[in-house]
């Protein structure tokens, strides 16, 4: 039957339609590039209240101090890695503008560095610590003995000639303002350890020595609050490594939980004879005075804060402070569970095969994290063959293997550890599956950074060894006795490449074996579809921690 359609019924037909386009839900709405690009940084609160609670007053006292601090280290970082937020006033896509703020500037850190806002090409290697133009042979032909040092910017004269400037002279500035703070601190402090810290950093920030105040920070050994602060990690200089950023965390201690990993860096020089290398490879003595401790996070500034967040720390980077006093490893719990909750346990739902998700857990997570840090003080740290130190032998490609030797030999220690009867929370199955789901979490980042280098050569070597094969489901089935003997050649490698100092290796077999698959691409992509969180981002400042 013929329909007839009268003007009041079109009228209504209007107002239906429109009615209902009104109240589409927002879902439905198709999301731009960048929003979802955003939605990928799952937010969570930073916070630690049952620690805070435990504080002195002057401790709490002191947390809005190091919290001005380290925004202050942030703006520095800005400096350093783009020039200034003055980007963010010219952009008005509020979901570019927000991308911009996780990743300090228009480059997508975990997308290899390419840019995102129109008008930017790509990003200089050497950021804003050295000239724009500068080439690597006008670099080398420069004659300064502390062009290289971590604490130096170069800069260029009015004739065009090249000259360094001390990090205490080009930020004197927001410097200055750091040590008011920093005295003000000083004057709360109750705890000795922290308080000679303190005033050992103030000199620091005004000398550009930083040797004596690692040492004051490796002597804290009882306060409940840490502020690691400072220009600290050479990550960001990708022209020469050298440069270092400015970054902060505020920290309170878990004195629970540290207690019960005191234990394990009095065996580490038993440890590391046992590492999977000929004997010359590991004549390396650990040091035995080294801190491992359990932290909850309170801020994050500068450098940590951007692109991926940091879970945990190994510091001081001065081999001398190592040599003498070894390192302090401060595992970042609450941030460590809020990936493992929100990343890494729906990754593994989702890629590993069913009769394996069992093994997956936050304890396996903890420990193979915790242990990446330790293996930081083990194995070769100078050549075997008159090529010097490890660093200086491997020039560029230093971080990458450095990264991807703690990454193995940390779930290498685990391993041992599980076998010794000192972890028993865990089973080595465990620590294996949850590692391999790791690795899917960590390579998401991509290759530009030190790390995401080291994971996508750990993930190819494993999947050559046939470490895991892929079911009819693309889901993950691990074979345990090849993956166990993957762990232990892939270590291998990496110490004996280290222990010669082999850089025309090094440069080749990342090259080959750096890169990302068709197959593991399409493993990403499965995970990114789902709508599964790249990495995390703070709710951070006083008012989260409900002490405005």
């Amino acid at each position: 039957m013929k329909k007839i359609f009268t003007l009041s019924s079109l009228f209504l037909g209007l107002a239906l339609c429109f009615s209902a386009c009104k109240s589409k839900p927002t879902e439905m709405i198709e999301k731009s590039e960048l929003q979802l690009k955003v939605e990928e940084f799952a937010f969570v609160d930073l916070n630690a209240p049952e620690l805070i609670a435990q504080l002195s007053e002057k401790e709490k006292q002191m947390i809005p101090i190091f919290i001005q601090i380290a925004e202050i280290m942030d703006q520095l970082f800005w400096k350093q890695t783009f020039g200034d937020k003055t980007i963010l006033d010219t952009i008005t896509d509020i979901y570019m503008a927000d991308f911009a703020m996780i990743n300090y500037g228009p480059w997508e850190r975990l997308k290899e560095n390419q840019p995102f806002v129109p008008g930017y090409g790509a990003k200089p290697d050497g950021c804003q610590y050295y000239p724009q133009d500068i080439t690597l042979d006008e670099f080398n032909a420069f004659k300064d003995p502390n062009k290289g040092s971590l604490y130096t910017v170069l800069r260029r004269n009015e004739d065009g000639s090249l000259k360094t400037v001390w990090y205490k002279d080009e930020y004197k500035e927001e410097l200055d303002i750091v040590c008011q703070l920093l005295d003000q601190a000083i004057e709360l402090a109750e705890d000795n350890g922290l308080r000679n810290y303190l005033i050992e950093r103030k000199k620091a920030f005004q000398t550009d020595d930083y040797f004596t105040s690692d040492m004051a920070w490796m002597d804290m050994k009882e306060s409940k609050l840490d502020f690691v602060v400072g220009p600290i990690e050479n990550y960001d200089d990708k022209l020469q490594e050298a440069k270092a950023s400015y970054e902060a965390f505020v920290l309170v201690k878990d004195e629970a939980r540290s207690n019960d990993l005191a234990k394990f860096v009095s065996m580490l020089p038993a440890l590391q004879k046992q590492l999977p290398c000929e004997p010359k490879y590991k004549t390396f003595v650990p040091g035995t005075s080294s801190d491992l401790n359990v932290y909850n996070a309170i801020y994050y500034g500068g450098d940590c804060n951007s692109g991926s967040k940091t879970i945990a720390i190994n510091l001081p980077n001065d081999d001398r402070v190592a040599a003498t006093k070894g390192t302090r490893r401060l595992q970042l719990r609450n941030s460590m569970k809020a990936k493992f909750d929100k990343i890494l346990m729906p990754i593994g739902e989702l890629m590993i095969t069913p009769e394996q998700q069992a093994n997956l857990n936050f304890d396996a997570f903890f420990w193979n994290v915790t242990f990446h840090e330790v293996a930081h003080g083990i194995g070769i740290k100078n050549t075997i063959n008159g090529k010097g130190s490890v660093d200086k032998a491997l020039a560029t490609e230093k971080t990458s293997w450095e990264e991807a030797k703690a990454d193995i030999l940390g779930l290498f220690l685990v391993m041992k550890l599980i076998d010794m009867g000192e972890i028993t929370n865990i089973t080595k199955e465990d620590a294996m599956v949850t590692y391999i789901a790791g690795i899917l979490r960590s390579v998401r980042f991509g290759a530009a950074s030190s790390h995401g280098k080291a994971n996508m050569m750990c993930f190819n070597f494993f999947e050559k060894a046939g470490a895991f094969v892929r079911d009819a489901n693309q889901q993950y089935v691990i074979d345990f006795d090849k993956a166990f003997q993957a762990m232990n050649n892939w270590a291998e490698l990496i110490i004996v490449t280290q222990g010669n100092g082999d850089l025309d290796f090094a440069v080749q077999y990342r090259s080959e074996n750096g890169g990302i698959s068709e197959t593991l691409q399409a493993d990403l992509d499965k995970i990114n579809n789902a709508g599964i969180p790249r990495d995390i981002r703070f709710n951070q400042g006083l008012k989260v921690l409900g002490l405005e």
